[in-house]
């Protein structure tokens, strides 16, 4: 290995023998959480006559990321007012004293262009891909609808120790792996671009923007009394720079978020205002603390206080947080819900609420809606029922609708909101096949806008809601305990196009086009593993199976570049521009075809070269056949002679027994 897992501390306070144990000690609890010392691996040097320090200390990691991550992030580590860390890996001093006294002109090299990492984005039959990770393959796909096969673009084995993720627009694959994360792009071979160290990384998550990348670790105490000490690091996506870190025990970090790992919940930090990555926040208890990315540090330098807070969240699109309260003291205070803007942390917008059980925010992806959906107590506290709060964020002074189900004792199973729409769907019932009803929020009533009811679907076999990226179809999934129905439902003509199952299905996605539909059991089942693709009006277009499937995810596309306008005239003028792809789709069609004939062609000519091969053979045997059977030509039937030979053959003797009476006789 060389020396490249060894660091020097320089600027180290000069001790004497009494008080170096403290000192190693203090060195030891530093450099220890950033990654392994080796045993016997941190030498602090003494004078031989004094035995005073030297100031300066070795420490040898188990391996060179751990010891480059920890001179990035203690180089100019402030121990007191005085001793401010030198941090060097040891390799540095071999390559600096190689440098020669005459200065000589740098080597100007040819300049040679870097990965293109949208080229993707060009594909001429206007693709998507997807990946997928079985077994210890990880394997990126074209999904070619058109021949109804995916095509191969990458593979390798064992590309991550983990798991593996898109970055938010789809320009980077992430791999995780014990010494920390790494991102991948380009044309088709998937280069690497950047490494992230963080020794045993858990977890990441991108940045909407995909400047930046949040990586997680937790360490196992020694004291089992003691909870996990956790580890987050904030770094830059393109130079791989360490921006920002968080440590602290897991009691730290277990507020807020849906994914529990060691006791702490996922995602930590919750990004916020738009896709510029300006800010970024989390939970603690009786705070919001609020960062920006500029210095990443708290806005004004403190949390956001809110007594008793226990959820955020952010808009979409703007720098909004919407965040909840629950009653205090009894119910003598009321629950709320809070609307602040950011970065000024003024609050905008506040609906009070009485006899909450529970609450939880539903954003619609535009950020014009907000659904506050509040479980109430009933005036017995016997029982619950749930209505919501309904908040138009982009009309003047944010109305807000108070909106009731029919029956309001009915159970809200799932809701979601239209992509890029203005309707909603709630799955409510307390049966074992529930209702599905659809709203509108445009619907006009004396120029005022309310809540209107679409239409209700009586007694389905769903439990989940997952609408097209594009709004208009969805589809009504019945996983679990449903074993995978679907049903594909058009909104705006309120009818269903078609119906399917997958059985043991565990995870549904749509494409980022919402043209096409991914359904898949991974292995959560021991059986059935692989998956499917369908077209967003329910035709099954081709099935993979695969053992040991862990992960299907398609890859993200950025944002479009027409505007709304341009959107609207394409629509309008669709078929003016589907005549180009449906020219293209009976090409496909036809070539399709020609395979197909040139695939039979080649079976038949497979066939009769075996027929003749076999007749060959049995020509070159003819001599020994003959010879066998005393020079008769036995495969000259037409000259044979028949006899017919009569034969009796004794099948079966039955003796019969007869008794007499003596006496009689």
């Amino acid at each position: 290995m060389g020396f490249s897992n060894i660091i020097v501390v320089d600027n180290l306070p000069v001790v004497p023998p009494e008080k170096y144990e403290k000192l190693e000690n203090v060195v030891r609890k530093i450099y220890s959480q950033i990654g392994v010392i080796k045993e016997g691996g941190l030498w602090m040097p003494t004078h031989p006559e004094t035995k005073k320090t030297y100031g300066y200390c070795f420490i040898e990691y188990n391996t060179p990321q751990e010891a480059e991550l920890a001179r990035e992030k203690t180089n100019g580590y402030k121990l007191d007012k005085s001793h401010i860390f030198a941090v060097n890996m040891f390799d540095d001093f071999e390559k600096y004293m190689k440098v020669p006294d005459e200065w000589a002109p740098a080597e100007i090299k040819p300049y040679t262009p870097g990965e293109n990492l949208l080229k993707w984005l060009t594909d001429d039959k206007a693709r998507d891909q997807f990946v997928i990770r079985a077994g210890t393959f990880t394997e990126v796909y074209w999904n070619d609808a058109r021949r109804a096969m995916p095509e191969l673009v990458y593979q390798k084995q064992y590309w991550t120790d983990s798991y593996i993720q898109w970055s938010p627009l789809g320009t980077h694959l992430a791999t995780v792996h014990r010494q920390g994360a790494q991102v991948w792009g380009g044309d088709d071979k998937f280069v690497r671009l950047m490494r992230f160290a963080h020794p045993q990384v858990k977890l990441i998550d991108f940045s909407p923007g995909e400047k930046y990348l949040i990586t997680y670790s937790s360490q196992e105490p020694s004291n089992p009394r003691d909870t996990h000490r956790v580890v987050l690091n904030i770094f830059d996506v393109r130079t791989g720079k360490v921006m920002r870190d968080f440590k602290g025990s897991a009691d730290d970090f277990t507020t807020g978020g849906n994914m529990g790992v060691s006791g702490v919940s996922w995602p930590i930090f919750r990004w916020g205002g738009g896709r510029d990555d300006k800010y970024f926040a989390r939970l603690g208890k009786n705070v919001i603390s609020v960062y920006e990315t500029d210095t990443f540090s708290l806005i004004d330098k403190k949390s956001l206080k809110v007594e008793n807070v226990v959820d955020f969240s952010w808009s979409p699109t703007d720098p909004i947080i919407s965040l909840f309260v629950p009653e205090l003291g009894g119910g003598n205070q009321p629950a709320r819900v809070s609307l602040v803007q950011i970065p000024g942390k003024e609050e905008i917008r506040q609906k009070n609420l009485f006899s909450v059980s529970d609450c939880k925010m539903y954003w619609q992806n535009n950020g014009e809606y907000l659904a506050v959906q509040v479980d109430r107590y009933t005036k017995t506290k016997k029982s619950i029922y749930t209505g919501f709060e309904l908040f138009r964020i982009k009309e003047r002074d944010i109305p807000i609708e108070v909106f009731e189900l029919e029956n309001k004792n009915d159970k809200i199973i799932a809701f979601a909101w239209e992509p890029k729409g203005h309707r909603f769907a709630v799955i409510h019932g307390d049966g074992p096949k529930p209702d599905i009803s659809f709203y509108t929020m445009k619907a006009v009533n004396n120029n005022v806008s309310r809540v209107s009811k679409l239409t209700t679907l009586k007694g389905k076999q769903a439990n989940a809601l997952f609408w097209s990226p594009a709004g208009r179809f969805i589809v009504l999934a019945g996983l679990k305990g449903f074993n995978g129905q679907l049903e594909f439902f058009n909104v705006d003509d309120l009818e269903t196009m078609a119906t399917g199952e997958h059985f043991m299905a565990t995870d549904i996605m749509w494409d980022p086009t919402g043209r096409f539909l991914a359904t898949a059991v991974t292995s959560v089942h021991e059986m059935e593993n692989g998956f499917q693709i369908w077209s967003f009006n329910g035709k099954l277009i081709y099935k993979i199976s695969k053992d040991h499937f862990y992960q299907f995810q398609w890859r993200p596309r950025p944002p479009s570049l027409l505007t709304p306008e341009k959107e609207e005239d394409i629509s309008k003028n669709l078929k003016r521009y589907s005549k180009k792809y449906e020219q293209e789709d009976l090409d496909v069609s036809n070539q399709v075809g020609e395979l197909e004939r040139k695939r039979r062609t080649q079976l038949q000519e497979e066939w009769q070269g075996w027929v003749a091969k076999w007749k060959q053979l049995h020509e070159e045997e003819r001599a020994y056949r003959m010879e066998l059977r005393g020079g008769e030509e036995s495969d000259k039937e037409e000259e044979a002679e028949y006899k017919e030979i009569e034969a009796e053959e004794l099948v079966d003797v039955t003796e019969e027994i007869v008794a007499f009476d003596l006496d009689q006789e």
